[in-house]
């Protein structure tokens, strides 16, 4: 158990998931199926499998709710029973009557681990009036495993009545007056299948938030409260970002006019920082044969996570899920020098993943996307330098997004498992040292992770803190020595000897639609002028003023300013809302006066300044305020 793991919070949250079962027992259903409930970050969840008469909704939450408060404020001791695998069995499949922990008991005996239960209970005195109004069939029930513990175990169980017993080894709080009973808040229902898997039967899941204190409760609430309005689901329907259809496919996101906007300008902003450096743009198919994934080797190590292979004539294809076999055939092509070294190649690759349905979310995690995707071939002498350079564009890249907060994590490989990874130990430690050798002298922080690196080598990943929510992975960066290898990749080196070249896998904005939607979310769409979909938009206060709206309009467009008149017979008031609810960075009134000093007046939707300035004057500050993508 970790230092982590021990603290009064877990197990508070811990001994909660107790709390939120016997609960359910109490008011919905005594005999329910019970079986995994985790503390995670915000909380805990349980999982129950109800009868079809006595099934939970969401209506049913707030009594659950109601008698967990009771429950806590009924100053319930717990004790702790450690048995032997005979007694286990007869406590589950006995006392319990439940299956779905008798085979989590069976798999924890089988793996060398000790089994241990928990009770919650009352003063025996006090049963009648505690559980005054519950169902008989509660009390009966537990009245059983009450003589059963009084019987077993006389010293711990003398004058008092069980009224939960869960199997559990995770520390608990001795009492629960140790809990705030305003520190806690029943979320939501859910569905999950048994264990995750959904050949399994499906369960139903009660989340519960559980905090220290009512205070933390309620600034956790306010932020999930944040989070909603920050959503880009909502966002990109009130604001024609992209859209998805049935007929086109779960996952498969069509970026509407608004939102191409955005990824072109993306697209143009990474283009010109990578052209800067030596980047060598490419294209390549969305397709490749299974021999080219066969001999990357992700077809044996990344096979479950691609769309399924289609005959072609006499070739089998397969929906490419990343780029890097292309870019190894692009390097094979032509003889190279180490003095052509370091070779930079990068593409806007549009790739397929199959993701289960059940985690596909809008933008955020698709089945089709586009990667900013690069492969650097370099000698072994250049992986510093070159891996200090794609740090310094990370870098530099969040400074102009005005990133702050954010944290790098080291991904290495298990080397225990040697299925999931390369079996190459000379190759790995190489790898991974060169990685600590790199953030060590660039003076990174970096967290590392075990199990976390790819099947060839591991990765970088740089985790951004948003306004709300949980860390979002936007940046990565893997180290190679592997599929050079495989591809047969060479240079020839200052003594004319054949050499293998290192490859660094690095993505900037990891996808365009995540980042998209890490924008959307991160900004409540108020996008710097640079990156708005419409930069300004042109209102005339009356009919006569729209040919002079419509020059300025022209004169922007010429300066490739985003621009439009809003030409309808709306008040000049809803003109306004309408272009605020857009988000439109500068809205310009135009009428008598501005008609007459060739002016325009100004609106600013972010800091609601207004004030005037000649048509000449707005121009060129628009133009500055694009070409320096300032924030």
């Amino acid at each position: 158990m970790s230092n982590h793991e021990d603290t009064p919070l877990f197990r508070q949250r811990h001994t909660l998931a107790h709390v939120l079962a016997e609960a359910v027992q109490r008011v919905q259903q005594w005999d329910v199926e019970v079986a995994i409930w985790p503390a995670i970050d915000n909380g805990l969840y349980y999982d129950f499998l109800f009868s079809e008469e006595k099934q939970i909704w969401e209506d049913d939450l707030k009594k659950v709710q109601d008698q967990m408060v009771k429950i806590v404020k009924e100053n319930q001791e717990l004790i702790r029973i450690d048995v032997s695998a005979e007694d286990s069995d007869y406590f589950v499949n006995q006392l319990m009557k439940q299956k779905y922990k008798d085979e989590m008991r069976r798999e924890f005996l089988a793996d060398g681990e000790s089994i241990s239960f928990y009770v919650n209970t009352i003063a025996e005195a006090a049963k009648d009036r505690v559980l005054e109004w519950i169902d008989e069939n509660y009390i009966k029930y537990y009245g059983g495993i009450t003589k059963y513990l009084q019987e077993k175990f006389p010293d711990k169980f003398a004058g008092k009545f069980a009224t939960f017993l869960d199997m559990c080894e995770w520390p608990h709080v001795e009492n629960t007056k140790e809990i705030d009973p305003k520190a806690f808040q029943i979320d939501k229902l859910a569905w999950a299948y048994w264990r995750g898997n959904s050949n399994n039967v499906m369960m139903t899941r009660i989340y519960v938030w559980a905090f220290e204190d009512k205070e933390h409760l309620k600034a956790y609430a306010e932020e999930v409260e944040e989070a909603k309005r920050r959503d880009h689901r909502k966002l990109w329907k009130d604001l024609s970002i992209f859209m998805s259809h049935d007929l086109v496919g779960k996952g498969m996101p069509l970026w509407l006019p608004n939102g191409a906007v955005i990824r072109k300008q993306l697209e143009n902003y990474i283009y010109e920082k990578e052209r800067n450096m030596g980047y060598m743009h490419v294209y390549t198919p969305c397709v490749g044969t299974v021999d080219l994934y066969k001999t990357s080797g992700h077809w044996d190590h990344y096979q479950e996570n691609m769309f399924p292979s289609m005959k072609v004539d006499e070739e089998e294809f397969v929906l490419r899920p990343m780029n890097c076999p292309h870019h190894m055939l692009i390097y094979a092509n032509d003889l190279r020098s180490y003095r052509d070294l370091p070779i930079r190649i990068w593409e806007f690759a549009t790739d397929f993943r199959y993701e289960a349905s059940g985690v596909v979310k809008w933008l955020e995690r698709v089945r089709c996307m586009c990667q900013n995707d690069a492969h650097l071939f370099v000698r072994p002498d250049q992986i510093w330098e070159e891996f200090k350079k794609v740090v310094t564009l990370i870098l530099d890249v969040y400074k102009d997004f005005g990133l702050t907060n954010y944290k790098f994590r080291l991904s290495l490989r298990d080397p225990a498992d040697k299925e999931k990874y390369f079996d190459d130990d000379q190759m790995w430690n190489e790898a991974e040292n060169k990685l600590r050798e790199v953030l060590n002298e660039f003076g990174c922080p970096y967290t590392e992770a075990i199990w976390e690196a790819a099947f060839y080598g591991p990765k970088l990943d740089v985790e951004v803190k948003p306004a709300v929510g949980p860390e979002v992975t936007l940046s990565t960066c893997q180290l190679d020595f592997l599929l050079p290898r495989r591809f047969k990749l060479e240079y020839t080196d200052k003594d004319g000897e054949k050499k293998t070249p290192v490859v660094i896998h690095r993505a900037i904005f990891g996808t365009f639609d995540r980042f998209t939607a890490f924008l959307l979310e991160e900004t409540k769409w108020v996008f710097p002028f640079w990156l708005a979909p419409e930069q300004v938009k042109i209102l005339p206060v009356a009919d006569p003023f729209i040919d002079y709206a419509n020059k300025v309009c022209e004169d922007l467009r010429k300066e490739n300013i985003r621009v439009s008149v809003d030409t309808s017979a709306d008040s000049l008031n809803k003109k306004i809302r309408n272009a605020e609810l857009m988000k439109v960075p500068y809205i310009l009134i135009v009428g008598e006066k501005e008609v007459n000093s060739n002016g325009v007046s100004v609106r600013v939707f972010k800091t609601k300044e207004q004030y005037e300035q000649s048509e000449t004057e707005f121009i060129k500050a628009a133009v500055e305020k694009r070409d320096t993508r300032a924030l």
